[in-house]
């Protein structure tokens, strides 16, 4: 499975579950900041990604208006806030979790939105 880490959450997320053999970029690693959460959900879905972010309610907002439109959507994971940016690793552990409960597939996240 392969993520796309929205601007509010941080690269270093990225660096560490990459170490790790997790399939993570980030915005910022893809000069893709200051860019609209519509536009970064559209660009995560034609990559075959789901989303991470904090961002909760908006993106709750556009998965709704994505399935209502019929529009590509790969899935939006929410990180809680009891998880810093500060402590990434902790992100990542909350991501290994989430993935090895899933079983690791992509299969089924159109749409969905969850949470670590």
């Amino acid at each position: 499975m392969r993520f796309l880490l929205d601007e509010d959450v941080a690269p270093a997320v990225a660096e560490i579950a990459r170490r790790q053999g997790l399939d993570v970029s980030s915005v910022h690693e893809l000069d893709r900041r200051q860019r609209s959460d519509e536009e970064q959900l559209r660009f995560a879905a034609a990559q075959g990604q789901v989303l991470i972010t904090r961002n909760r309610d908006d993106f709750i907002r556009l998965t709704v208006a994505f399935f209502q439109a019929g529009e590509p959507h790969g899935g939006v994971l929410i990180i809680p806030w009891s998880l810093p940016n500060r402590t990434p690793q902790r992100i990542v552990r909350a991501l290994a979790a989430w993935l090895e409960r899933r079983g690791g597939g992509a299969q089924g996240m159109d749409y969905v939105i969850d949470f670590l």
